[in-house]
């Protein structure tokens, strides 16, 4: 909500801690602050609370303020049900239910006829509103009278609205898969309002196993990518664009007969399958027809889907014949030839689907835009970040590392209206190594939207559970894809605060001294990091295991300590890889202990290619 003056902004407040009384770590959240926030499509009124803030998201145009329902009043309510309720829907209803009961104390009972109940909560196609110029994942929420509506477009609009409603109306967090909070909201009075929203990102994937092990979690964070489940609206209908080459012309069907279809490296048809090589050779007109016709009996078979990836190996050894040679010298870029390829497969394509938009990456050396050569209107270009510094917004002028990457950012803006970005987020080498990047993940998000992205994977420790400070990666990454005008920080300590409580304090000084330190010594990490290359020393690794040691005295119930003891698995393998000089036995302490919590927290791998228990065998005495 945005209060549309100072009085009545002042109203609210009085109001609004009158009837409301969140507990949080034993102290009473109020409302002490009210702004309006700066842009007319993400109106909200903004709560500076302990844990980060709450935010009421309702159309300022539409709300009174002298207006509410009282929750305390609403015990002789339903919810309706459609005749016509798609699984989707009847989901949002269980799950509106079940939460709203837990905050409140009122079990809502479904019902098929209004005349039932002194109020109603109308959820999808219960409603008789039009919804039909909402996008896909877009939703409405009304709030008046004696009734709640919240309607939605696509398979997901009305479950993503049900969420939102509950997130800003009742202050439930969906944090972790098994941690949500749910303060009581039994006294609580919800204001009259209308806000519509519709997020910017089409593709939303923040690449944890966390939301791919547990889908109904990732429907609740908004993650629209992992599961084709009917009750959470299906996976988008667009996939990932990426390395595609071997599944396009596989290199076991046509490799023995037809090496002229595969690279030409140093004289000779390149063979090594690894990476999913071979690359193509991408001039081949064989090679485009057989690549299409895959690409369509694809499509044949996934009649809905919305994109397809036509894209490079993940080597480096593309083709260097001649004819893609004379393409790549005029084009000053690799990615004359590989675009040329995709555009003349795109062409294919579009024949038999002219909707479908053909994906490929922008990636390493096809990371430049061709001198003269342009995507055609059905190609999507997914830029790629990996050789970013991870530690400094994308956009800092001050990170020379960075530079590059904005260029051809802004250079494939101008040439392609479908952007979207393959960003990393972890330490790839190392997946439980501090890893600073906190404070970046915000204002990255922002720039990519700026620049006209439409999707966005957020790649990270996708192939293994409990990575460094994974949790909260996947809460801050996740929240800012859905709505990017949150506050990066305030969604940090909304975390930290909620999740961590009375062992918050040390957690957050931990955290700030890893990326401060970092910012101090000047470095510049990729996403493969050592320990040097992230600022770490013996010293820092001390300090901050002593931060988790301090938590730990603080924990006042056995879940808050389980909850800090699994994030300081990261300060333990700091001590490991800094404290080779060690005395033996007390490096030996540190390699048990960081072992038994790596076997108690369920940590499945140490880096993207290396379970955890081959490396227990690396550094066991």
């Amino acid at each position: 909500m945005v209060c549309s003056n100072l009085a009545q902004r002042e109203s609210f407040i009085r109001d609004y801690n009158k009837n409301i009384k969140l507990a949080t770590n034993n102290v009473d959240i109020i409302i002490t602050q009210c702004k309006i926030a700066p842009t007319e499509q993400q109106k909200c009124l903004e709560i500076p609370i302990p844990t980060g803030g709450l935010k009421l998201l309702f159309n300022s145009k539409t709300v009174n303020g002298s207006k509410r329902i009282e929750v305390s009043r609403m015990s002789n309510w339903d919810i309706i049900i459609s005749k016509d309720a798609t699984v989707s829907d009847k989901y949002a209803m269980e799950e509106f239910q079940n939460w709203f009961e837990k905050s409140t104390g009122i079990h809502l009972p479904l019902h098929t006829d209004k005349k039932q109940a002194e109020g109603h909560i109308y959820i999808g196609r219960a409603s008789t509103l039009d919804h039909s110029e909402i996008d896909d994942e877009g939703f409405s929420v009304i709030v008046e009278y004696n009734q709640i509506i919240i309607t939605g477009g696509g398979t997901r609009g009305a479950l993503y609205g049900v969420y939102q409603f509950l997130e800003d109306s009742l202050g439930i967090r969906f944090l972790t898969d098994d941690h949500t909070h749910v303060p009581d909201s039994s006294n609580l009075a919800i204001p009259f309002g209308n806000y519509t929203y519709c997020p910017p990102f089409s593709f939303r994937w923040s690449f944890y196993r966390e939301n791919s092990e547990n889908p109904e979690f990732a429907a609740r964070r908004r993650v629209n990518t992992v599961t084709p489940a009917e009750k959470l609206g299906g996976n988008v209908p667009q996939q990932l664009i990426n390395h595609s080459f071997h599944q396009l012309v596989p290199f076991s069907k046509y490799g023995e007969k037809h090496p002229e279809y595969y690279a030409l490296v140093n004289g000779s048809r390149h063979t090594d399958t690894n990476g999913g090589g071979p690359q193509l050779c991408v001039t081949n007109p064989e090679v485009i027809q057989i690549a299409a016709e895959s690409a369509i009996e694809h499509l044949n078979n996934h009649p809905d889907q919305k994109n397809i990836s036509v894209s490079q190996a993940d080597t480096e050894n593309y083709c260097h014949c001649d004819n893609c040679e004379t393409i790549n010298q005029a084009e000053e870029t690799p990615m004359g030839s590989q675009l040329s390829f995709v555009n003349s497969v795109a062409k294919l394509i579009k024949e038999n689907y002219p909707k479908v938009k053909v994906g490929t990456l922008a990636y390493w050396y096809t990371r430049q835009v061709p001198k003269t050569i342009r995507p055609d209107p059905n190609v999507q270009v997914q830029l790629c970040s990996i050789e970013c510094c991870t530690l400094h917004a994308i956009d800092d002028p001050d990170c020379e590392k960075n530079r590059s990457f904005c260029q051809d950012m802004d250079d494939w803006g101008g040439v392609c209206d479908d952007i979207w970005i393959w960003n990393y987020n972890t330490n790839f080498s190392c997946y439980d190594l501090p890893f600073p990047n906190l404070r970046v993940i915000a204002p990255n998000i922002r720039y990519f939207l700026k620049n006209n992205a439409k999707g966005a994977f957020m790649q990270a420790n996708g192939n293994g559970l409990t990575g460094e400070f994974s949790d909260l990666r996947n809460y801050i990454i996740s929240s800012l894809l859905w709505n990017p005008e949150l506050d990066g920080d305030d969604v940090f300590e909304e975390f930290i605060q909620l999740h961590y409580q009375s062992s918050a304090k040390p957690i957050r000084k931990y955290l700030a001294m890893i990326y401060d330190n970092a910012i101090q010594r000047e470095v510049h990490p990729n996403c493969f990091p050592s320990a040097e290359e992230v600022g770490l020393d013996l010293e820092i690794s001390e300090k901050g295991l002593s931060y988790f040691n301090q938590a730990l005295e603080l924990a006042d119930d056995d879940t808050i300590r389980a909850r800090v003891e699994k994030a300081s698995i990261c300060a333990y393998k700091a001590m490991i890889l800094t404290g080779e000089d060690l005395e033996q036995e007390k490096r030996k302490k540190i390699i048990n202990h960081y072992i038994g919590l790596v076997e108690k927290y369920n940590m499945t791998h140490v880096s993207e290619h290396k379970l955890a228990a081959e490396y227990f065998a690396e550094i066991k005495f």
